[in-house]
C-alpha cells in the first residue's frame, strides 16, 4: 500500500478510519464489534487481490501501469472489481463498528464515487484487451458475486 494522500487506499485504510475513529470518540458512541470481520475481510480481500493482480496480471498499481494479460480467474471469475469491493467492504464495516453517521455516508459516497472510477476503468480495459473484455463482461458481474 502507497502511502501517499493521492492513494485511494491510503485514505480508505488509513486516513478515513483515523478520522472516524476520531469522531466517534468525541461522540462517545459504543463500538460494535460486529463491524470488525467486515474491516478485515475488505482490507485482506484488497491486499491479497491486490497481490493476486500484480503478479498474474502484471501492471499496477491501479491503472496508471495497465496490466499485460486480462485476469478472469480467482477473484477475477467472481466479480470485476475486486479490491474496489474490499474498499466498500471495509466502509461498511468501518460504519458498523463505529455506529458513525459520517462513516455511513462516506462509505455511500465511496461506492458512488467507485462506479463512477469503474466507467473509467472498463473504458480503458476495453480498449486494452478488446473482445477479449466484452466477453469477460458478459460472464462475470460489475460489482456482487451471482448467486444460483
Amino acid at each position: 500500500m502507497k502511502l501517499s494522500l493521492t492513494s485511494t487506499s491510503t485514505r480508505t485504510f488509513l486516513v478515513i478510519p483515523a478520522a472516524v475513529l476520531a469522531e466517534q470518540a468525541l461522540s462517545r458512541r459504543r463500538l460494535h464489534w460486529l463491524g470488525l470481520p467486515l474491516m478485515g475481510w475488505g482490507f485482506l480481500q484488497y491486499y491479497y487481490v491486490g497481490r493476486h493482480r500484480n503478479r498474474r496480471g502484471g501492471g499496477g498499481p491501479g491503472l496508471s501501469r495497465p496490466p499485460e494479460r486480462l485476469l478472469s480467474t480467482g477473484p477475477y471469475a467472481v466479480t470485476r472489481n475486486p479490491m474496489y469491493l474490499g474498499h466498500l467492504i471495509f466502509l461498511a464495516g468501518l460504519s458498523l463498528f463505529t455506529r458513525s453517521p459520517p462513516a455511513a455516508v462516506i462509505a455511500a459516497a465511496h461506492g458512488l464515487w467507485f462506479q463512477q472510477r469503474v466507467k473509467g476503468d472498463e473504458a480503458n480495459l476495453e480498449r486494452l484487451f478488446g473482445d477479449e473484455y466484452r466477453e469477460y463482461c458478459e460472464r462475470v458481474p460489475r460489482w456482487l458475486p451471482r448467486v444460483g
